[in-house]
């Protein structure tokens, strides 16, 4: 048996510019919702097709020194999540829209900052 390569650490872009990052949470909605109806079976009849929705958790180190990007401003950006190996997928979401910005602080460990985004398309390239 082979050994395999894996997907290890990340990079994220956001409109070309490179993105520092401790961790990219992705979690993706296929959209497809249960149809019920009054049936003596009880079990659903179906499913309908809805709109499939894109959210991104992602976790940046706050910087002490030099400019941190401007999140509250981050509308229809365009976000590449790539393996550094090169080998693999890159996956872009584009039409990204920060929801949320929150910060975290320990008392051993650096200071980080919580985002929320959306996507309103995934393409893997």
């Amino acid at each position: 048996m082979a050994i395999q390569e894996y997907v290890g650490a990340v990079v994220m872009e956001i409109d070309g510019k490179e993105i520092e990052c401790a961790s990219v949470n992705v979690s993706s909605n296929t959209g497809y919702m249960p149809v019920k109806t009054m049936r003596r079976k009880r079990v659903i009849s179906g499913y309908c097709v809805g709109v499939a929705t894109f959210e991104l958790s992602v976790t940046v180190p706050i910087k002490v020194d030099g400019e941190e990007y401007d999140w509250w401003n981050v509308f229809d950006a365009k976000v590449v999540i790539y393996p550094i190996s090169g080998n693999g997928n890159r996956v872009a979401f584009t039409g990204c829209c920060v929801q949320e910005v929150g910060d975290a602080y320990e008392t051993e460990g650096e200071a980080k900052r919580d985002l929320k985004m959306f996507a309103v398309e995934r393409v893997e390239e």
